[in-house]
């Protein structure tokens, strides 16, 4: 069950990693190119996103990397284009390891730091891809912990997600708050009692019949700058 909202200040942040932190552009760009289609990507990602659900709602769990990897054979067949090979697959996979992070995101992540927050990244992904990910970035420095729902071998937005988040990063939950560039994993954190901060990323929004994010900006920094108030 959801916690009671802390009348305290929040001190720990978790933050989502893709989109949110992470600039994808490099992976979208060759999707498209693998499928011939614009369309790729989203269809890739959206899909990527929806099984994982599929994998908490049934019980059936499989690591996010493998749900990808069937993703791309759906998107292939949905696009109605060739099925990639295993090789192909395999590369643009591994460019989930390889992207730069948003040009607010070091300013932001210092400037929390700086006023005392504990920073922990938490993600979908499994840790040594986040690993992989933070270092890539350059942004690893800013982060006491990575948490992934691999351990929990249920993926977010399910409410259980985040509340175990929280307390594995030694927060209770309401005293804890989530940054992501996604509506439904602002829902998922809200829903669980967390306070949460929407970063409102190109082609991001939030979902309308979820409460209201405690706070929003167009950047990391703009967050940043509200919670430290």
């Amino acid at each position: 069950m959801p916690q009671p909202r802390s009348t305290g200040p929040s001190k720990l942040i978790l933050f989502d990693v893709n989109e949110t932190l992470l600039d994808m552009s490099k992976l979208k760009n060759a999707l498209i190119k693998a499928f011939s289609n614009k369309a790729a990507f989203h269809q890739w990602f959206g899909l990527l996103l929806q099984y994982s659900l599929v994998d908490t709602v049934t019980n059936h769990y499989h690591d996010f990397r493998t749900i990808g990897d069937a993703a791309l054979d759906m998107t292939a067949n949905m696009l109605q284009e060739k099925p990639l090979k295993s090789a192909e697959k395999h590369k643009l996979l591994a460019l989930m390891t390889e992207l730069p992070a948003h040009k607010d995101v070091p300013e932001g992540l210092k400037m929390l730091s700086k006023a005392g927050y504990s920073l922990v990244a938490f993600t979908n992904s499994t840790r040594s891809v986040l690993d992989q990910q933070l270092r890539y970035a350059d942004i690893i420095q800013y982060f006491e912990q990575g948490l992934s729902v691999d351990d929990q071998r249920c993926y977010k937005p399910h409410p259980d997600t985040y509340l175990t988040a929280a307390r594995q990063a030694g927060t209770e939950p309401a005293s804890a708050i989530m940054i992501a560039a996604h509506g439904w994993d602002i829902a998922g954190a809200l829903h669980a009692g967390l306070a949460a901060g929407f970063i409102a990323r190109k082609g991001q929004t939030l979902y309308p019949l979820a409460p209201s994010p405690t706070y929003q900006g167009k950047t990391l920094v703009e967050v940043a700058k509200q919670i430290i108030e």
